[in-house]
């Protein structure tokens, strides 16, 4: 059986690891009850799941840090592969960024997503049942990002059957996307009508979120901010009804969002940011702890080619000579040792040819991204504005060139701060790298340069993306997302990417378990999506999909 008609709920144990990640075994489990979940282990805020007594907010640090773990590392082992922020060129046996990627992938990652956006399921229903509303909204947005994952992955996906297995569904219907998307917005819509009542929050639940200590306030801006993405998400079907109570299509009901900011509270500044702040005490450790994570391993991920051309100006007559840097590259990735000029390597490139296009190559800054105790990130002010600035520029929101301008700048701003703050809160001792410290000087500096400058690019949707795509490095598939949704950035597909016949994937394929075990369902969905079980049909809200391509 498959993980979204199996995992009604947690895992029959649940484990308490490096990560805290809820173990369920994969497609092998059958759904479960709650009165018969064990305790094999407690963490330091002495979370336990007792038996017959577990409760909603038993579910949530391993939905949290757990799963906020897992996005991290995927935006490492595939978002950063598949775009282009990285390629792993240090080793000749990654497959990524070539596209060499099949069944055991897509079942690794189909049951990943599936088994956190469960545990929210099923977070939401014990939180239903004791009338414990702080913790229903919270589920409620969280299956909302765990399952936009899930379908933007794969595309059309079980969602109105899905978990269902303790009632004997087994094998569950596929909604479209289009359907899919409609229900996402009803559960945000949802959880932002708990918030606005201002819920009683337990007095053990602060202690459990490390993001925003179980703030009703900051969790409805989340929520709402995370609305902004899934109606950003569908700018290629913009007239697809998302409200049917209030019949609003994806324009009119951003347009809402925005003019209402007592009833759809959004991010204000990065303060608000979805950031999980991990202490480095047991077992709330960050993804590339250094006991998990040797330096060769980390850095195995190379800066690509792409990566540099977007974030340096060069000297036309000599490309060892920089003209101008990202302020934010290098707290990201450290230049190569001895090498006074920054290079990228290539992604998709034919292996033969690897040991020469890695040479020199940058690599992921060891200080700043492997770390015990690092930041990671779910969603950000700087994505908020550059969503609206899209919008804007798209008219799908009233305020044009002006407004978009002014939404995109406050967007470049938030980035390259937020990234500062992220690098010198990995100083330990001694004195701060310069280059961490980015004044507002600098910022401005930045946006008057040809990398960044509204006036100096005539394309200005264009200049947005790009933007975008720099600034959600290290945010989950956001990146990839981005790419198939507009077709930005510009990318050179390599010469070694022929495993998928030189097309960067557009989705991942059902799992075989899937089709094998719910073969007419998942037919019904290949048919309506218009193609094959493969890494070249396209999902709905694609700008190929949309443009019939």
């Amino acid at each position: 059986m498959d993980s979204i008609s199996n995992f009604l709920s947690k895992a029959m144990k649940t484990r308490f690891t490096k990560y805290m990640l809820p173990v369920a075994a994969s497609a092998l489990l059958l759904a479960g009850c709650t009165e018969n979940f064990e305790s094999t282990n407690s963490n330091p805020n002495k979370i336990t799941v007792a038996s017959g007594k577990l409760n909603a907010s038993a579910l949530f640090e391993p939905i949290l840090y757990g799963g906020t773990n897992y996005l991290t590392n995927i935006t490492y082992n595939w978002n950063d592969e598949l775009i282009q922020h990285t390629a792993a060129t240090a080793v000749t046996t990654s497959t990524i960024h070539r596209y060499g990627i099949g069944d055991s992938n897509w079942t690794s990652l189909w049951n990943s997503i599936a088994r956190y956006a469960s545990d929210c399921h099923e977070m939401s229903r014990l939180a239903e049942i004791h009338e414990d509303g702080a913790a229903d909204a919270v589920s409620k947005t969280l299956y909302v990002m765990y399952m936009q994952n899930l379908t933007d992955m794969f595309g059309d996906i079980p969602f109105t059957e899905a978990f269902q297995a303790s009632e004997g569904n087994m094998r569950p219907v596929f909604d479209s996307q289009e359907k899919v998307y409609a229900q996402l917005c009803s559960y945000l819509e949802k959880a932002n009508d708990i918030y606005a009542k201002s819920p009683y929050v337990d007095k053990t639940y602060p202690a459990l979120d490390a993001m925003y200590q179980f703030s009703m306030e900051k969790w409805r801006k989340f929520n709402n901010t995370l609305y902004l993405r899934v109606l950003g998400r569908l700018s290629n079907r913009v007239n697809t009804i998302v409200d049917s109570t209030a019949n609003l299509n994806v324009a009119q009901k951003m347009q809402q969002i925005v003019d209402n900011p007592s009833s759809y509270p959004i991010f204000e500044g990065n303060d608000d940011n979805a950031t999980v702040h991990y202490s480095a005490v047991a077992p709330y450790y960050s993804q590339f702890d250094p006991n998990s994570y040797t330096d060769v391993s980390f850095q195995s991920m190379n800066i690509t080619e792409q990566m540099i051309k977007m974030m340096v100006i060069k000297d036309p007559n000599d490309f060892k000579k920089d003209l101008y840097v990202d302020p934010r590259l290098p707290m990201i990735a450290t230049r190569r040792n001895n090498y006074t000029y920054w290079k990228g390597t290539v992604s998709g490139g034919l292996i033969e040819n690897q040991a020469n296009d890695d040479k020199g190559s940058a690599r992921l800054n060891l200080q700043t991204l492997r770390r015990d105790n690092s930041d990671e990130f779910l969603m950000g002010y700087d994505e908020a504005m550059f969503i609206l600035a899209e919008a804007a520029q798209r008219g799908m929101i009233r305020g044009g060139e002006e407004k978009a301008r002014e939404y995109y700048e406050a967007a470049v701003k938030a980035s390259i701060e937020k990234w500062s703050a992220f690098a010198k809160s990995s100083v330990k001792t001694g004195e701060i790298p310069s280059e961490y410290d980015v004044t507002e000087e600098q910022i401005n500096i930045f946006l008057q340069s040809q990398l960044a400058s509204w006036d100096l690019n005539d394309d200005h949707l264009k200049l947005i993306l790009d933007q975008k795509y720099l600034a959600t490095f290290w945010v989950g598939m956001e990146g990839w997302n981005d790419y198939r949704r507009t077709g930005y950035p510009e990318l050179t597909i390599g010469a070694g990417t022929d495993p998928n016949d030189y097309i960067l994937p557009t989705r991942m394929g059902y799992p075989n378990t899937t089709v094998a075990t719910n073969a007419d369902h998942v037919e019904e969905a290949l048919k309506r999506m218009g193609g094959e079980n493969d890494m070249k049909l396209p999902v709905w809200w694609s700008k190929k999909a949309a443009e019939g391509k």
